[in-house]
């Protein structure tokens, strides 16, 4: 895991712990496919399910223009580590059995080549990330949570149907740039990170910051925003850092191990 983005945050030697760390390239990469398969049940288990769409990547530790991502039309709540298969960087499934989602690669094999940074990155088309999607607009930070994504999130401003293809995938990653997360309008939330558990994070707490923000707007009464000072405080010292993102994850990940113990096979 790179460190965190504000260097004078100090974590607890219990919390450092958690940082995994490998005597090998396939015990690296046996923990990146466990972690991505847990991630894909959560999103399974929180219905970000949508048909055949959704998709989860992680960057092989080995070979840095592939990655693991779930198979064309598999349900989220069957993945096991053993089911990911592994996809280069012309869309070539060179590990696994099952064909990879076209969209998939044409989203994801762009922003990991674009961001070297980005390890993990998710897509799903939850409801309230679908439905904040069609305002075409950023997050305001109106809730603690929401101040993660606090002048560190995006808009791709241009839905022109499925995407298919990698022209449109580069475009999605400019607009991206070094933000960890985008609302693609009229069609959902992307998130990235620099593990599994922190692009994971960053997709869930987005989707419930839509909904949120949703809510309160449905009220009819006015919303009051945070303070542009606390906002970016919360973002760079509590909630919006790589390592908040992973440490936010645990709880959930700690459930899904509990409830899915073949996920690891």
């Amino acid at each position: 895991m790179a460190a965190v983005k504000n260097p004078s945050i100090q974590l607890p030697e219990s919390i450092k712990q958690l940082i995994p760390s490998f005597d090998s390239i396939e015990e690296e990469r046996q923990h990146r496919k466990i972690r991505l398969a847990a991630a894909l049940r959560v999103f399974g288990k929180f219905g970000f399910s949508e048909g055949v769409a959704g998709h989860i990547t992680v960057r092989d530790p080995e070979y840095n223009d592939c990655f693991w991502v779930n198979p064309f039309g598999m349900s989220f709540n069957r993945i096991k580590a053993s089911d990911l298969i592994l996809v280069n960087e012309k869309g070539d499934v060179i590990e696994g059995k099952l064909p990879v989602n076209k969209a998939a690669f044409a989203i994801h094999s762009q922003v990991h080549a674009a961001r070297p940074d980005v390890i993990a990155a998710a897509h799903a088309h939850s409801v309230y990330g679908k439905a904040w999607s069609c305002l075409g607009r950023l997050l305001d930070p109106i809730t603690q949570d929401a101040c993660a994504f606090y002048k560190d999130h995006g808009l791709f401003d241009d839905y022109t149907g499925v995407v298919n293809e990698l022209e449109e995938g580069q475009r999605i990653a400019k607009a991206l740039g070094e933000m960890k997360a985008i609302i693609l309008r009229n069609h959902g939330l992307l998130t990235v990170g620099q593990t599994v558990e922190e692009a994971a994070w960053w997709f869930i707490t987005m989707e419930r910051s839509c909904q949120a923000q949703i809510l309160a707007e449905s009220s009819g009464s006015a919303v009051t925003k945070i303070d542009d000072g606390i906002a970016l405080k919360t973002r760079d010292t509590e909630l919006g850092f790589p390592f908040a993102g992973f440490f936010q994850f645990m709880p959930i990940l700690q459930d899904i191990m509990h409830e899915c113990p073949e996920l690891v096979e």
